[in-house]
């Protein structure tokens, strides 16, 4: 395996998990957007940019959830 495909493979890894517990903290969909950045870089870089202009969707979609679920609760984010 090369080196672009294990980033992608991890950024992919850590997309799925953060996805699976972003109910048990609001940084979980942090983690979410950020891995969804990852991913879209990988995707352009790979050559797929189809999947890279998704994954830069669901990490601004992302990125905007968490923003707005932190100024809702910003004593309750832990």
């Amino acid at each position: 395996m090369d080196v672009l495909s294990l980033f992608g493979l991890v950024a992919v890894a850590v997309m799925v998990v953060s996805y699976a517990l972003e109910d048990h903290s609001v940084w979980f969909i942090f983690v979410f957007a950020i891995a969804c950045g990852l991913g879209s870089i990988y995707g352009f870089l790979q050559g797929a940019w189809p999947f890279g202009i998704a994954a830069a969707i669901w990490a601004g979609i992302a990125l905007r959830r968490f923003l707005l679920k932190l100024r809702a609760a910003p004593s309750a984010h832990g």
